[in-house]
């Protein structure tokens, strides 16, 4: 059975293994997740990533951080541009995400990056999903 949104999924999977104070979560491998992923790493959402074979196809293991009371760097992921509904901005109108203290992460001609890389390299794009 395919998958009609699996970058929602990635994000389902990360918001409920913080919740639940999981070590690691798993998902199907694709290379957009892991670009996705890589963006979470620099920024320090997650602690790091691997690719791990299995059977016919790979997985995405990501370590998912938390601080030292034990709360997940992770509050909140919200999926903006959907395949129903896809959301599309110019370089200098990417809003801010709560006021700042999140990021969004935009698919643009130069690759998957955060929203001020984007405003930095004056390019627009796909508005991805939005975290905090």
């Amino acid at each position: 059975m395919s998958m009609t949104d699996p970058i929602a999924d990635l994000l389902t999977r990360l918001r409920n293994g913080t919740q639940a104070r999981k070590e690691r979560v798993d998902c199907p491998w694709s290379g957009i997740k892991e670009n996705i992923v890589q963006v979470l790493v620099k920024e320090g959402f997650v602690t790091e990533y691997s690719v791990v074979e299995r059977g016919a196809g790979k997985d995405l293991r990501i370590w998912l951080r938390y601080d030292e009371k034990n709360r997940p760097a992770i509050s909140g992921v919200r999926r903006i541009s959907k395949p129903s509904l896809r959301r599309y901005v110019g370089a200098k109108a990417v809003p801010p995400v709560r006021g700042g203290l999140g990021v969004s992460i935009l698919s643009t001609p130069e690759g998957i990056m955060v929203d001020r890389e984007a405003t930095r390299r004056n390019v627009g794009g796909e508005l991805l999903c939005s975290v905090w």
